[in-house]
């Protein structure tokens, strides 16, 4: 395809969509309930650490009984991209594009569910798998279309449901040896327990164009993908096990085991916290990234914001120490995450910070935004460009 034919892509619109009320950090065992029927001991360390202030969950703080499926609340924040900009027509779009680590489904795909609720478009639907990637994945699709001219525009969304593998009901109660360990080094693979206590339920979606407006514009100058999965092992996963050889067992397989505590919490989420610690910043920063500045001539300085995908507070330091190793600093007063305030959104983090980012700040033309999205699942990673226009 030749430099004339390929067109600009500018996001144009943004919403997202978090259920219920926020949940603090004093109530979501009332929420997720109690594992053991005690408070947990692990909750107030790994909370210190993550920094995470609010989160929300699609379960009735009362009942607790679920409120939305994943699809609902996409369609919800897809809906809202309308809402917010009557001149927008759902009924126009070409392009549906999703992406998500917890569909209500195995199948259908979540996109279809998600058109399922959203009883104006009919167009082209597209679902990327994955974890944090998928979102942006999902993002690159539509970017690619637009681009090649086979839409004119589309819609992007990423979503999480992550509280239905986080109750209390599917977890095993802490092990005083794991708790005291934790208690000395806050890096220990403290495996589902890790992750209960910063995973949010949320959707967040941008609308594409390959229309300008001025003064609204962010135009996506490009989007880069790395997958490190044929170097390192499996560090995130759910619906499985990992056995003592290190080798996978799928929860199909699982099925067939003849002992039924095989089975058990086999759906729950896991990550390997150390080799999350030690292997993903070299992977996803100074190998990914290292590579992309040489050959696309980045600088640090080209950025007004650093829009980073962190699962914890715990790895900001961590990040600003390997884009120090590529000569990448970007001073930590020019970035900026939702996290404190929404929580690891998965898939729809990066969404929701570009969301809020345009609502908080004054953005002006010519403004460039680097966008980070790695994925500890089998290491890989994302980063993208926008740029105001």
């Amino acid at each position: 395809m030749s430099e004339q034919q390929i067109r600009p892509v500018y996001m144009n619109a943004t919403a997202s969509f978090f259920p219920n009320a926020a949940v603090d950090n004093s109530t979501i065992e009332d929420v997720l309930g109690f594992v053991g029927e005690r408070a947990s001991r692990a909750k107030k360390i790994i909370l210190a650490s993550n920094k995470i202030e609010n989160r929300y969950y699609a379960i009735d703080p009362k009942t607790r009984k679920p409120t939305h499926s994943n699809a609902q609340m996409t369609a919800l924040a897809v809906q809202a991209l309308f809402t917010e900009n009557p001149e927008l027509k759902l009924s126009d779009l070409g392009l549906l594009a999703v992406g998500t680590s917890s569909p209500d489904l195995i199948l259908p795909a979540h996109g279809q569910m998600v058109q399922g609720e959203l009883k104006e478009f009919s167009g082209e639907v597209i679902t990327t798998a994955g974890v944090c990637c998928s979102g942006t994945a999902a993002l690159k699709a539509a970017f690619t279309s637009l681009r090649c001219g086979d839409h004119a525009s589309a819609v992007v969304a990423g979503s999480e449901a992550a509280s239905k593998f986080m109750r209390g009901e599917f977890f095993e109660s802490e092990s005083e040896t794991k708790v005291n360990e934790l208690e000395k080094s806050p890096m220990v693979a403290f495996e589902c327990d890790f992750l209960r206590w910063m995973l949010s339920d949320g959707a967040s979606a941008v609308y594409l164009s390959t229309e300008c407006i001025p003064g609204r514009s962010l135009r996506i100058n490009w989007i880069e993908g790395r997958s490190f999965s044929n170097e390192e092992p499996v560090c995130m996963m759910g619906g499985g096990r990992r056995e003592d050889d290190g080798q996978i067992t799928p929860w199909k397989d699982l099925r067939l085991n003849p002992d039924p505590k095989a089975q058990n919490f086999a759906m729950n989420i896991r990550q390997d916290i150390r080799q999350l610690r030690e292997r993903v910043p070299i992977y996803c920063v100074e190998r990914a990234l290292g590579e992309i500045k040489k050959r696309r001539g980045l600088q640090p300085g080209d950025y007004k914001y650093f829009i980073p995908h962190m699962s914890s507070d715990f790895f900001r330091e961590i990040l600003d120490a390997s884009m120090q190793k590529i000569d990448f600093q970007i001073p930590q007063d020019r970035w900026y995450t939702s996290l404190y305030q929404r929580g690891n959104v998965g898939s729809a983090a990066i969404f929701a910070s570009i969301d809020e980012l345009r609502r908080e700040k004054q953005l002006q033309a010519g403004d460039k935004i680097l966008c980070f999205v790695p994925e500890s699942a089998r290491v890989s990673v994302y980063y993208f460009e926008l740029e105001v226009v």
